[in-house]
């Protein structure tokens, strides 16, 4: 599946207006106690390492309260952070600078931490040739954002939601009786759209690349199975690991010769980064 590199500004303004309107409600009452005509410069700063992610959320947060403020970043997405290092300058009226703070603050911390958790994940697999992917165990609303949190970690993403991937797993292939039927009728609605199986056996493997399936999702196997899996496919179909992998885990999936692995993890266990916004002189 094709991966972010940027962020589409209109689903960017969708989530920020959402988050802005729970937020500020009918108004911001405590940015009342500042005089209309000050002004400030603010500094939003990195209290720990990780790498960051979330600049369009925040700039379009500041700039939804107020055209007049003003960012300058002196960071990137996916840049690496340090303890104490400023990322941004802001410049503007002071009501509407407090007044989205929190929620500018909110879209880096969390994005930032789905980048930092993925670049550790990436790091961990490096030299083996597999890829680390997301899934669509995101935060609810977040999907999008969090996904391009992803790639700016180094991470791949997987499908986007239902619609543009046609991926079987335990339920569907139940329902229609077997992979085989699953399969052949993936083929009938499924027009362009790629296709994956998820499989809980290897003889379910073995069932999936005999209807010519070209990517297979192998669903919680242990290492051995795995390997296993690896010399049966023998390069017929791109091989995807999923299920309670961790950062000590990874390295040791990774060397079975899969060529992804997905990890919920990734947008699902999310511990903010820590950020602060702080005016300055």
């Amino acid at each position: 599946m094709p991966s972010m590199t940027k962020a589409d500004p209109d689903i960017v303004a969708l989530d920020v207006t959402r988050a802005l309107d729970e937020d500020i409600g009918t108004g911001d009452v405590s940015a009342q106690l500042i005089p209309a005509d000050q002004t400030a410069h603010a500094r939003i700063i990195s209290r720990e390492p990780a790498v960051l992610s979330g600049i369009a959320w925040a700039d379009a947060a500041f700039r939804r309260v107020s055209p007049n403020v003003r960012i300058e970043w002196a960071a990137a997405d996916g840049d690496s952070l340090f303890p104490e290092q400023s990322l941004c300058l802001i410049s503007g009226p002071a009501r509407p600078m407090l007044t989205a703070e929190r929620v500018a603050l909110n879209f880096l911390q969390t994005l930032s931490a789905t980048a930092t958790v993925t670049r550790q994940f990436v790091e961990a697999v490096e030299g083996t040739g597999a890829q680390i992917l997301d899934t669509r165990k995101t935060l609810p609303g977040l999907r999008y954002a969090q996904k391009k949190a992803v790639t700016d970690g180094g991470g791949m993403n997987h499908r986007m939601g239902l619609h543009d991937m046609v991926m079987l797993k335990e339920n569907h292939i139940r329902a229609a009786g077997s992979i085989t039927e699953a399969v052949r009728a993936a083929g009938v609605i499924g027009r362009d759209l790629p296709l994956e199986v998820e499989v809980e056996t290897l003889e379910q493997l073995d069932e999936t690349l005999a209807a010519g399936v070209k990517r297979v999702l192998l669903d919680n196997f242990s290492l051995e199975q795995l390997g296993e899996a690896v010399e049966i496919n023998r390069g017929r179909a791109k091989l995807e690991s999923s299920g309670n992998v961790s950062l000590e885990t990874v390295r040791d999936v990774a060397e079975t010769g899969v060529d992804y692995i997905s990890i919920g993890a990734l947008t699902k266990h999310v511990q903010a980064v820590d950020l602060s916004m702080r005016f300055v002189d």
